[in-house]
C-alpha cells in the first residue's frame, strides 16, 4: 500500500489539512536558528496531538470515563499520524531536490 494511501485510510478527513500546517510550522522552525533541528520532529508530534485533541474536544460528546479514554487516544495517534504526514512530506521534498 502506498504511504499517501495509508494517510488517507488511518488519519481523519477533516484532519488532513494538519499536514500542510505542521509542515508549514516545521518549516519555520527550520529557518528560526534558536530551535534545534533535532527536536522538530518531536515539535510536530506534539503540535499535532494539541490540534487532534482540540478538535476531538470540539466535535465527540464525552459522557464517560470510556469516551474520555477514546477521545484522549483519537488525539494522540491522530496527532502523531498527522506530524509523521508533514515529516514525509519534508522528506519527499528534500528528496526531490537531489
Amino acid at each position: 500500500m502506498e504511504i499517501l494511501e495509508m494517510f488517507k485510510e488511518f488519519i481523519r478527513p477533516e484532519l488532513l489539512v494538519l499536514i500542510p500546517v505542521l509542515y508549514a510550522v516545521g518549516a519555520g522552525l527550520k529557518t528560526a536558528q534558536t530551535f534545534p533541528d533535532k527536536y522538530i520532529p518531536i515539535a510536530l508530534g506534539g503540535g499535532g496531538v494539541v490540534l487532534s485533541a482540540l478538535w476531538v474536544v470540539a466535535t465527540t460528546p464525552v459522557a464517560s470515563m470510556q469516551d474520555i479514554a477514546m477521545a484522549v487516544f483519537t488525539a494522540i495517534v491522530q496527532g502523531i499520524l498527522v506530524a509523521g504526514g508533514a515529516v514525509y512530506a519534508n522528506q519527499v521534498k528534500k528528496q526531490a531536490q537531489q
